[in-house]
């Protein structure tokens, strides 16, 4: 009779374990690897992660739409892609959705900083808030909103390869109770 010694699971480092840890392994595993993204605070350490990372190819771009066009032509060209971008960036997305991402059927993965809520400061940020979902929901776009670190494994994952089996956008919303949000100084 042989015994089989259990080895425990390998121990997850700090930024693993974190929510910008998680995103990039999610990403790696479903071979994701071109994310153009435009800058933003709160999506720093997920930024800073992936250009530490020879698997990805990223970038920052001037607008969003722009990082949209690029993820378009790369999946039409065989490769995988996501775009980063807050709350506000995404209000400038209506027409490459609605003319390109969505006849076109190109799983656009877009990771979304969410402002405009939680003590929110700025008016212009908590318009724009009110009509993400509504826009997604116009255009048939499947959106979830992430708000525990338990839950995005899961949701990023299956929303990711449900985007590319039925070859469809998806956006996951990055809530501040995930994030941390954007701290405001006094």
């Amino acid at each position: 009779m042989t015994i089989v010694e259990q080895q425990p699971p390998p121990q997850m480092s700090p930024t693993e374990r974190s929510w910008h840890g998680i995103v990039l392994q999610t990403l790696k595993r479903n071979e994701v690897s071109l994310v153009p993204y435009v800058p933003d605070r709160v999506l720093t350490p997920l930024i800073n992660a992936l250009h530490a990372d020879p698997f990805f190819t990223t970038f920052a771009t001037a607008r969003e739409e722009e990082a949209v066009g690029i993820v378009s032509g790369a999946w039409m060209g065989g490769r995988r892609g996501a775009v980063l971008m807050q709350t506000s960036g995404f209000a400038t997305l209506a027409n490459v959705l609605a003319s390109l991402a969505v006849p076109y059927q190109i799983p656009l993965i877009m990771f979304v900083s969410e402002r405009g809520t939680l003590g929110e400061f700025n008016y212009g940020q908590a318009l724009v808030c009110r009509t993400m979902r509504p826009v997604l929901d116009s255009l048939a776009i499947e959106h979830h909103t992430i708000t525990r670190l338990g839950e995005l494994e899961f949701i990023a994952d299956r929303s990711i390869k449900q985007a590319v089996t039925t070859q469809a956008p998806v956006a996951l919303i990055l809530n501040p109770l995930l994030t941390g949000g954007k701290v405001f100084d006094k």
